[in-house]
């Protein structure tokens, strides 16, 4: 401002501005001054600096126009355009191949290249899942690490409870297998295995005793049976021959990862790490580094999505032997299903992120489409944890340290999407066979599904076999169950999807628990920071005061 004493003029300054090497001030035509100030005319005026001054050669920035941002839009989500048109153009090119009636080896060559997508995702998973537990469970401490666990497993049980209810719901309501009584000539292998097997197995595998053959083996109960043949007096006298088959249970080993005690031991490490900090400094800094790396070469990855996709597609509905007669049969079966999976994710999943965010939920959805779209591809929800975490972090940024806990944890527990479909399994089983169930019988139902689907054994079509045991438990008919297969294709995939978004969703719940521990913690850091620099300003001062 001009001096009030002198009378008010308006100056232009169009003189640069730099700043004075010996004075450390501003300079215009030579002169400097400290204070901002410089004499003009024997007035002194307010210096404006240059960042404050509009170049009068720059050209005002024009208004995006509509087809500017289409442009920008499509530039960056042009991945996910190219694998939705994948998904689009592969159930037509599917049921072309179909009717060219292809041999197998012709579908293992249209495959292959989908094979090769999910085997490039597998091998990036352990890395990815180990190095993103240890490096965030490290970065806090034991009770915010407690709290994360408690919160995730209580929304996995919620999720699951409430997809079983929506799921006898609909049964009950829509009586899928009462429309017609279906005949199967068909019959499936079961393993044998038992309700209280299961879970005895999901605790041994939580401590494994080799972490790298846990890497590719789980513990898995055996079963091995015997005939005996004995010879048995009767009341007429003569001996005959009794067959008793008994059944050995050992334990062995089944093919797949254990993912789960993977994870546990690496929370484990994780803790410890944050429990000796400076000890453990180059310890995290190689996972924390391997973490970066994983995510950088799983973007590369991502391009190769949409020719898996259409590789997988077409591979999958070109091997369906009778598509038309199967979807008659199970079309009621298939459409309950699909509802239910529908209104749990759009409505369920929905009110709670709705709940917890206070957002509009399909804003997080559309962040979610690639994981959504590779875990329907894959039939794995573990495949799609790279683009989980990527939606969460780089689209809505959340805490990495919720993320890289949550998503791989809530995954390897959450199939709130299997835990629908196993009910209406069942119910549709039962109602196929001419059985009433009760009250008591629909009980047993939810309690057996909401706690077998955290505990799914390592074994092909793992939810037909939970089928079967809860059908078994109740003294249900399970022969009817060959007809499942005939549209797993299809339900597993619509159910995978499902699981993942519910895992995503998952996040931002936990988000809402943990964040103000998080918030003070890192106050708490700050403050230890600032008083860490101030001792050494002291320290300084001091040493200079003694020189």
């Amino acid at each position: 401002m001009v001096d009030s004493r002198n009378e008010v003029e308006l100056y232009e300054i169009h003189a640069s501005t730099t700043t004075g090497p010996a004075t450390g001030g501003d300079c215009i035509n030579g002169k400097f001054s400290k204070n901002g100030k410089f004499p003009l005319k024997d007035r002194d005026v307010d210096f404006v600096s240059n960042d404050k001054l509009l170049d009068e050669n720059q050209d005002t920035p024009e208004p995006e126009t509509k087809l500017s941002k289409c442009k920008k839009l499509i530039g960056n989500n042009w991945l996910l355009i190219l694998t939705i048109v994948a998904i689009v153009l592969g159930f037509p090119l599917g049921i072309v191949v179909r009717q060219l009636d292809p041999s197998k080896d012709a579908l293992m060559w249209i495959g292959l290249p989908g094979d090769l997508f999910l085997s490039m995702l597998k091998m990036m998973i352990l890395p990815l899942v180990i190095s993103n537990i240890i490096s965030g469970t490290a970065s806090v401490g034991a009770k915010s690490n407690g709290k994360m666990g408690l919160v995730s497993i209580t929304y996995v049980v919620v999720t699951n409870v409430i997809a079983c209810i929506i799921g006898v719901a609909l049964s009950l309501a829509i009586k899928p297998g009462q429309s017609s009584r279906i005949n199967s000539t068909l019959s499936v292998q079961t393993s044998g295995l038992e309700s209280q097997d299961i879970f005895a197995d999901l605790i041994r595998n939580l401590f494994p005793s080799n972490l790298i053959h846990a890497c590719t083996h789980k513990l898995q109960t055996q079963y091995k049976q015997k005939t005996l043949t004995h010879l048995v007096n009767t009341s007429q006298g003569p001996l005959i021959n009794q067959t008793i088959v008994e059944v050995d249970k050992s334990l062995g080993y089944a093919e797949g990862t254990n993912l789960l005690g993977i994870i546990v031991c690496s929370v484990l490490f994780g803790i410890a790490t944050s429990q000796n900090k400076d000890k453990a400094k180059p310890f995290l800094l190689f996972f924390t580094s391997m973490s970066d790396l994983v995510t950088e070469i799983l973007k590369w990855l991502l391009w190769c999505t949409p020719m898996g996709v259409l590789s997988l597609m077409v591979a999958s509905i070109g091997a369906i032997d009778d598509l038309s007669s199967t979807f008659i049969k199970l079309g009621l079966f298939v459409c309950t299903v699909i509802v239910g999976l529908v209104i749990h994710q759009f409505g369920i999943l929905s009110l709670i992120y709705f709940v917890v965010q206070r957002k509009n939920p399909f804003s997080f959805y559309s962040a979610q489409i690639p994981a959504w779209i590779t875990g329907f591809v894959s039939t794995s929800g573990a495949m799609a944890i790279p683009d989980m975490i990527r939606g969460c972090e780089e689209k809505h940024h959340f805490d990495k340290r919720i993320t890289r806990f949550t998503v791989p944890f809530v995954t390897t527990l959450n199939a709130d999407g299997s835990a629908l479909f196993i009910v209406s399994a069942v119910i549709f089983i039962s109602q196929i066979s001419g059985v009433d169930m009760n009250d008591g019988q629909i009980a047993v139902i939810l309690f057996l599904t909401a706690v077998s689907v955290m505990a799914l054994p390592s074994v092909p079509s793992s939810s037909i076999v939970t089928i079967i045991i809860i059908l078994t438990t109740l003294s249900i008919p399970s022969q009817q169950v060959a007809l499942l297969f005939t549209m797993e294709w299809l339900l597993d995939r619509l159910r995978s999807g499902c699981n993942v978004l519910s895992s995503a969703v998952s996040v931002p719940v936990v988000d809402y628990f943990i964040k103000s521990d998080f918030r003070k913690l890192d106050e708490d850091d700050k403050k230890a920071q600032m008083e860490n620099l101030s001792f050494n300003g002291d320290v300084l001062t001091s040493v200079k005061t003694q020189i």
